[in-house]
């Protein structure tokens, strides 16, 4: 393999689904490298990767883990994102500043559809990639099967580089297609280069000139040479090969085992040779790599002994500790290798590298002396999709609560929180229920706090369906001053959405002017909770009329007058409950757009219509109405039926009139929660 390697340091990012093997990966890659001599394991928890003990006591990475190695006398780091769709913020953020990514994949053509949001962001970003497909040691499933299910979910053509050799039905080895030479596979060892075996060369050839055919697609000089039966040379196959992936026209698929060792010293190589370098990366998110000192924040962390670090990638120039950037001084600079770190003094571009105490600095945020560096635009937050109320076990933590989860939604844009104002709740919000949990975890471990967690309450609101006349009067003596009040009140309902509506028709003073004011918000303190235990809106209450006492009348008096009034006027107004409607638009392959009908009309929904996405091939937007009460786990069900790839962006839209035995068990555990 030939060609200039690049002498600055390099980023890769592990990206793919639970259970595909990336930490694995991560440890042969340092193995391999020299970095770690006994590779760790997920069971034993001493992996180089998930080293949380959120991560540990869940044996799968629950947030980034980023280790910094060389090889060969190069430096790389590698970035392990975490499978889970639930965590894919993370997984999106490192992407933004890696230099190519590798999508790790089980041989299972049933489990490809699980790689599609993350096949999708590369090929929207242009962003070079690497497919590799693990444990294939053990693989049931021939490797073109495989692929041919993996393209279904790439824009990109995947170009196979290698073909499987053998033992029956076991894979022992590989054929790299653009050197022709043939590996035998060692467990634990390097690989031993050995004759290509008689049985394996006719596929070699088809897949070769499969391989050569897809690589002319993009050069006019290769065509012209095959239909020539020209063979080009080696040095030309991987000249083509690296140009097309830095130019994320292809996407290479390379094949071994992490947990055997097996291959992995293949995909060094092609990630040494073939990866652009960071100044190709910079340029292509628009940052200047001649000018100042650049850097960018792809991911936030509060550690409990050193407070916060800011991981970014440095673009352009030198970064020192010490040095003022975006008008905040780096109070230490350091090289990450999992939950380690070293102190640095100074790292140039390319360099992967946590900032210490940048308390201004967000994730995304480019930062430089200047304060001025611009750059491409960073990731939104992924779209809220499942919450939980929570507060904290000792209520004197409250306040502390409030800032330990703002310093979580800190480090994590997909998680947020807000306090219900209909409700009074501390919602907690997130991309399904693993990841509020692990959120909750880390609440504990870090901030030493415990938090009760319960489905959120639903905002039901009430309104009437009849007008009413009430006349109310509050009179008390109790020595001195007393307290009178006189109030005619016309109660009526107005239409859905109209919200509260109040007038007076009053004449001749018999309320006087100063007293209106407290009638009205004597009625708006009875709409907190009305007669059936809700908020009272769409309503229209008019003041007609009233008596008042030039000694004993006040605004207090006039105000409990209006209180007693809707007290006594509400339940004779047909009062009805209501319950918030969501417009919910669901995004899912078209395969499963079948299964949504029974998964809607069993929450009470309506499908209002299937539209194909304009944006994604083979993939449906369904509309859909869905009561905020059969909202809550919808996350849950439709991953479950999309092999964990289906999601919605959703919105309030009306107010609905419910009845029946569910607004009467609505209305019975509202009347027992209250007492």
């Amino acid at each position: 393999m030939t060609g200039k390697v690049p002498s600055e340091p390099r980023c890769a990012a592990l990206v793919g689904p639970y259970l595909c093997g990336k930490t694995t990966l991560l440890e042969s890659l340092l193995v391999a490298s020299g970095s770690v001599h006994r590779k760790g394991s997920i069971k034993d928890g001493n992996t180089v990767g998930d080293g949380t003990p959120e991560a540990r006591d869940r044996q799968r990475s629950t947030e980034l883990s980023v280790a910094s190695t060389r090889y060969l006398d190069e430096d790389w780091t590698f970035i392990d994102c975490p499978g889970s769709v639930e965590l894919t913020q993370d997984t999106f953020n490192a992407l933004m500043v890696a230099d190519t990514a590798v999508v790790v994949c089980e041989p299972e053509a049933n489990k490809a559809l699980t790689l599609a949001p993350v096949f999708r962001f590369l090929d929207e970003h242009n962003i070079p990639h690497f497919v590799f497909i693990n444990k294939m040691d053990t693989a049931q499933t021939r490797i073109k099967a495989v692929l041919e299910a993996l393209q279904t979910v790439s824009e990109r053509p995947l170009i196979l580089r290698q073909v499987p050799i053998r033992d029956g039905e076991r894979v022992s080895g590989h054929v790299d297609l653009a050197s022709e030479r043939a590996f035998q596979w060692n467990t634990g060892k390097p690989s031993d280069l050995v004759q290509l075996p008689e049985p394996v060369v006719e596929r070699e050839q088809e897949a070769r000139t499969e391989m050569l055919e897809a690589l002319a697609d993009f050069n006019d000089a290769l065509l012209e040479e095959l239909l020539e039966d020209i063979i080009p040379s080696t040095d030309d196959i991987y000249a083509n090969l690296t140009k097309d992936l830095q130019e994320d026209l292809i996407a290479p698929v390379f094949f071994g085992s992490a947990e055997s060792d097996n291959g992995i010293r293949r995909l060094w190589k092609a990630l040494r040779h073939e990866a652009p370098e960071p100044s190709v990366t910079a340029k292509r998110w628009g940052f200047e790599t001649s000018g100042e000192a650049t850097a960018q924040v792809f991911k936030t962390l509060h550690a409990s002994q050193i407070g916060k670090l800011s991981l970014a990638r440095v673009w352009s120039g030198e970064i020192s500790d010490g040095m003022t950037v975006n008008g905040s001084r780096i109070s230490g600079l350091f090289t990450l290798f999992g939950q380690k770190q070293d102190k640095l003094a100074k790292a140039g571009a390319g360099a992967v590298v946590a900032l210490g105490r940048m308390d201004a600095v967000a994730t995304g945020d480019v930062l430089s002396p200047s304060g001025n560096a611009k750059a491409s635009d960073w990731p939104r937050p992924l779209p809220p999709l499942f919450s939980l109320a929570i507060h904290a076990e000792n209520r004197a933590d409250e306040v502390k609560l409030t800032g330990a989860l703002a310093k979580l939604a800190e480090e994590d844009s997909s998680l947020s929180f807000q306090q219900n104002q209909d409700t009074s709740e501390l919602l907690l919000w997130g991309q399904g229920e693993m990841h509020l949990q692990i959120a909750l975890d880390r609440l504990q471990n870090r901030y030493n706090m415990s938090v009760i967690s319960a489905r959120p309450q639903v905002p039901y609101k009430e309104t009437v369906r009849k007008s009413i006349s009430q006349h109310a009067r509050h009179k008390k003596q109790s020595g001195g001053h007393g307290q009178f009040g006189d109030v005619h009140l016309d109660i009526k309902p107005l239409p859905r959405g109209s919200g509260f509506d109040f007038h007076s028709t009053i004449t001749g003073g018999v309320v006087p002017k100063q007293y209106i004011p407290a009638v009205e918000n004597g009625i708006k303190d009875y709409m907190k909770r009305g007669p059936m235990g809700f908020q009272v809106v769409d309503i229209a209450v008019t003041l007609t009329d009233g008596q008042y006492h030039s000694v004993d009348s006040s605004d207090l008096a006039f105000k409990s007058a209006a209180q007693l009034a809707m007290r006594q006027g509400m339940p004779h107004c047909n009062p009805v409950l209501l319950e918030p409607i969501f417009m919910v638009k669901i995004a899912l392959p078209n395969e499963f757009t079948s299964k949504i009908q029974r998964l809607i009309s069993g929450r009470r929904g309506q499908i209002l219509g299937f539209d194909a996405r304009p944006d994604r091939k083979d993939w449906d937007e369904v509309s859909v109405q869905l009561p905020q009460s059969e909202m809550h786990d919808l996350i849950i069900d439709l991953r479950s039926v999309t092999l964990g790839v289906g999601t919605f962006v959703w919105e309030f839209d009306h107010l609905q009139e419910v009845t029946g035995k569910f607004a009467d068990q609505v209305v019975s555990e509202r009347a027992a929660a209250k007492k």
